[in-house]
């Protein structure tokens, strides 16, 4: 069993409120579940507006599928309107 785990840090320079944000980051989180099927949460700076922090993992039984999920994961992040990766650290178990 393979596990690959990312932590996103993204700056969202639009975001003006919470609300803002939150809407940035739901339809990340919901498109990353839907995609990539792919446990997904907000792990830190909940109190920024601009700034936000995505835990992202997967399983597999393949060691290549889970570089190929977090791929997808990269893709669905750097296209998101309104949002900037500015990190990305990634760990494979």
């Amino acid at each position: 069993m393979f596990v690959g785990v990312v932590r996103i840090e993204l700056h969202l320079p639009g975001a003006a409120s919470l609300k803002d944000k939150r809407a940035v980051l739901r339809s990340l989180k919901d498109r990353i579940r839907q995609r990539v099927q792919a446990a997904v949460a907000e792990v830190d700076h909940q109190d920024l507006w601009q700034r936000a922090a995505l835990g992202v993992a997967v399983v597999s039984g393949e060691r290549r599928q889970v570089g190929e999920l977090l791929q997808s994961v990269r893709q669905l992040a750097d296209g998101t309107p309104g949002a900037e990766v500015i990190d990305w650290q990634e760990t494979l178990l």
